[in-house]
């Protein structure tokens, strides 16, 4: 039987590089967001090219009171059982904008950490009833160490990062898999402009993509991907506070 998937903020561009591999074994996918005619777009390409049945659903991150009736119409669409969830969507802020402004920063949060809490709420609820299923969640290396140049994101994706680490905790005796995944440089449109895409340090949206559909078949806790930056991200958290306040990063 082929396993019922939704993917929120599937227009991104590891989201769409995820799907693409699921759809090629045969998943079912639902692919959630804003922008109703690229994700048709999207869905169009998976049936064409992996005769895969994907349907575009539209859903808005910061809605909240939207997550639980469109969680509940992802339940009907898959005749109420869902096999995975992949947690895609967040933003990354202008530091010094958020340093300005009370309004970026609470955006900022809001995209990054409170939405993904609040939709994560009732999926929880409903894999924990079935006994069954898995949640692979995008946050972040910038979570690990608060540095002066996006402590904001940083801030947020750690949050989430707890947030994922307590609900595996809470989701194990029923069988629910919680994969916390943290990229690093990786060549999207949230990074166009900000990163050099032939630094070895940045990964395309297909690796990670790999990284990711190998470690939610092997049901891995936490993914750091590309592999290198769980030693880079060791090295920094080694470093003494009163080290690391005095370095610009």
């Amino acid at each position: 039987m082929s396993e019922n998937v939704v993917i929120l903020g599937a227009g991104s561009g590891i989201a769409r590089a995820v799907a693409q591999r699921l759809a090629a074994r045969g998943c079912r996918l639902l692919l959630c967001g804003r922008d109703a005619d690229e994700l048709e777009r999207n869905a169009a390409d998976l049936r064409v090219r992996h005769n895969a049945s994907a349907t575009a659903v539209p859903f808005d991150a910061l809605d909240f009171d939207s997550h639980a009736p469109f969680w509940e119409n992802c339940l009907q669409q898959c005749d109420g059982r869902i096999n995975g969830v992949l947690l895609c969507f967040g933003t990354l802020p202008d530091q010094q904008q958020c340093q300005r402004e009370t309004a970026s920063l609470r955006h900022a949060f809001d995209v990054n950490l409170t939405a993904a809490a609040s939709v994560l709420h009732p999926i929880a609820a409903h894999m924990e009833s079935q006994k069954s299923g898995w949640l692979a969640v995008i946050t972040s290396v910038a979570g690990d160490r608060g540095r002066q140049s996006n402590y904001v994101y940083g801030a947020a994706k750690a949050g989430l990062s707890t947030f994922l680490q307590g609900l595996r905790n809470r989701l194990q005796p029923s069988g629910v898999h919680v994969l916390t995944i943290k990229p690093g440089f990786v060549a999207t449109s949230m990074t166009e402009g900000l990163l050099d895409p032939k630094s070895p340090l940045v990964a395309s949206p297909d690796a990670v993509a790999r990284d990711i559909d190998r470690a939610i078949r092997k049901r891995r806790n936490v993914l750091y991907t590309p592999w290198f930056w769980r030693g880079i991200l060791l090295v920094i958290r080694s470093i003494p506070e009163s080290i690391f306040k005095r370095l610009k990063l």
